[in-house]
């Protein structure tokens, strides 16, 4: 007799039970999902260098995998475990962005003068990319199964796609806001590049125009109007707390602090220099906060990292091997990853060959960290597993700060991929599909994500000046300054910057402290999102806070259309905008003029 899949209890938790012999892992279902999860990789290039936020590709593959067939209406009907299979590859595709270190220490070490080609990049990205999903496979079994974490996403992405079998009407309605509102976004952001005033409206000149000079101190201090339909889809995604955050942290730091910074004379360059302006002094606030916050966070989940090594198996949880993932494949895959890893950083980045070994040891242990906390709360903390990473070899190899951020990097990728890989799993365990087929698309889908972000990084960084006005890049900042203030101590910081970082570090620790007091955790702003505001120029800041506002004025209007299409209508303005962003990265480059004003 047949040992059963999973146990009975296990089994109660399915929300389906797929008939024998229905496909999974076929051409179609993994081409859909690498071609959407790119296009996902690709805008989260874009979108990740302005805000240091990046957007999963799950949901976006699930619900535009299933319409397109839908539309289509193939012989053989495309089914639940295809479009689990396609959300896999997409989620896995479109993570490669953060995954590469192309959002943070990448673009890190380029404002510190390294130059990369595209093959040294891909190489990289390929020799990190895979160490989170053979971090992943082993921990399946204690997370899934025997814990039965939750993973948000995960669990919504198995719910959606039941939910697109059961309503073609309500993913009709889904897939058309998300086509609809990424069409606009991308007219208005091409018209954005031959009528550049469409994107950023001159109201201080209008203000002076008629003896209105507050328009013009505002605009001097970043208090603009930008017209983005990305940053209004961002203000959807993070909702009003932390859009609320940003927009008091703009007020802080640009409208506050910065002013006085200067009238003191710690300063002596233009407002939004780096080198000796108030962008370069307020800099160092933003990242205290937001290294404190994290350091905090992570902390106060010491619960869920002790559940981490502490955690026991469950005799009653069988599974057939048929299905299952064999070790061979994880550990033999772990070996090539680990040796690729070592080799590129050796070859490439000089980096010493024991120190990757370490990196990778390292990436391991807080791999398993960020997958329980994604489990259990839905954050991912790829920036604290990278800080810790840049304290650690702050003492292991002092001074060597390419050394510093790339082994942060490998941290960042092995939770990054690691925590992707485990919401992919337990999506695939409710829909009753097999890891092994899962497993294969999690690592086609990795491939087709480098082969979309690298080229588009490239591509930005020759069209922009990354980490500037039109692309801050904030978690690339942050992870600089880390790297800086190890290597240099206090000797990193500008003029009469220490007492500001002090202060910014309590108020990082106290934010999180904060919100686990029922009476006004409501009211406690994010110490993350004050702290990017810092780094960011306040017009983003100011942008995601209107986003947030309409989806309030939306909600209100009406609910339950707005539950139903919020994140449609988010992802649909980011990808249009994400996507035509590349278009004008290409006619910044070919330096085609535009119709109106000067040029890009």
């Amino acid at each position: 007799m047949a040992e059963p899949a999973v146990s009975a209890e296990t089994e109660s938790e399915r929300l389906y039970t797929p008939p024998p012999g229905e496909r999974q892992f076929t051409v179609r279902a993994v081409l859909a999902g690498c071609l959407l999860g790119g296009l996902v990789s690709a805008m989260n290039i874009y979108f990740g260098l302005q805000t240091g936020w990046s957007i999963g590709g799950s949901l976006i593959a699930a619900i535009l995998g299933y319409s397109l067939f839908a539309a289509i209406r193939p012989k053989d009907s495309y089914g639940v475990l295809e479009t689990n299979i396609t959300q896999t590859a997409g989620s896995a595709a479109g993570s490669m962005t953060s995954a590469a270190g192309l959002l943070a220490c990448i673009p890190a070490l380029g404002m510190l003068g390294h130059d990369f080609t595209w093959w040294e990049l891909g190489l990289w990205a390929l020799a990190i990319a895979y160490l989170g999903v053979f971090f992943a496979v082993p921990l399946r079994r204690q997370m899934v199964l025997v814990d039965k974490l939750r993973f948000p996403t995960g669990t919504a992405t198995a719910e959606t796609i039941m939910a697109m079998q059961a309503s073609g009407k309500e993913t009709l309605e889904k897939s058309r806001s998300l086509l609809f509102f990424g069409i606009i976004a991308a007219i208005f952001t091409l018209g954005t590049y031959f009528v550049p005033p469409l994107n950023m409206p001159p109201i201080g000149e209008w203000g002076e125009a008629v003896n209105i000079g507050i328009f013009a101190v505002m605009g001097a201090w970043g208090f603009k109007l930008l017209l983005s339909p990305l940053m209004t889809g961002a203000g959807f995604l993070i909702g009003p707390r932390v859009a609320t955050s940003l927009f008091l942290g703009a007020v802080a730091s640009w409208g506050i602090l910065g002013p006085w910074v200067q009238s003191q004379g710690w300063v002596d360059g233009a407002i939004m220099s780096y080198a000796d302006g108030v962008r370069g002094w307020l800099l160092w606030p933003g990242v205290a906060i937001m290294v404190a916050d994290a350091f905090t966070t992570l902390a106060m989940s010491w619960r869920t990292i002790l559940n981490t090594f502490t955690a026991r198996g469950d005799s009653d949880v069988i599974e057939d091997p048929a299905v299952a993932i064999p070790n061979l494949w994880w550990m033999g895959g772990l070996g090539v990853a680990t040796t690729a890893t070592v080799i590129v950083g050796f070859v490439i980045f000089d980096i010493p060959i024991h120190l990757t070994i370490i990196a990778v040891a390292l990436s391991s242990v807080l791999a398993m960290i960020a997958v329980r906390s994604t489990g259990e709360t839905d954050i991912n903390p790829i920036g604290g597993m990278g800080k810790v990473t840049q304290l650690v070899y702050g003492g292991i190899a002092p001074g060597m700060v390419t050394t510093n951020l790339l082994a942060a990097g490998i941290t960042g990728a092995g939770a990054s991929q690691a925590g992707d890989m485990m919401q992919d799993l337990k999506t695939g365990h409710l829909l009753g599909a097999k890891p092994r087929a899962q497993f294969k698309a999690q690592l086609v889908g990795i491939l087709a994500g480098v082969f979309f972000c690298v080229p588009i990084y490239m591509l930005f960084d020759s069209a922009y000046e990354i980490g500037g006005e039109k692309l801050p890049a904030p978690a690339a900042h942050a992870w600089k300054a880390m790297a800086e203030l190890l290597s240099q101590g206090l000797d990193a910081l500008p003029q009469n910057a220490e007492g500001a970082v002090a202060i910014a570090f309590a108020f990082g620790v106290a934010m999180p402290l904060l919100r686990k007091v029922k009476a006004i955790s409501r009211f406690v702003p994010s110490g993350l999102a004050f702290g990017i505001a810092f780094i960011v120029p306040a017009y983003y800041a100011v942008a995601m806070f209107i986003g947030a506002l309409i989806l309030m004025a939306w909600r209100k209007v009406d609910f339950a259309r707005a539950g139903r299409l919020e994140f449609s209508v988010a992802s649909g303005l980011i990808a249009g905008e994400g996507l035509m962003g590349i278009v004008n990265a290409v006619l910044t480059v070919l330096e085609v003029p535009p119709l109106v004003g000067g040029g890009h």
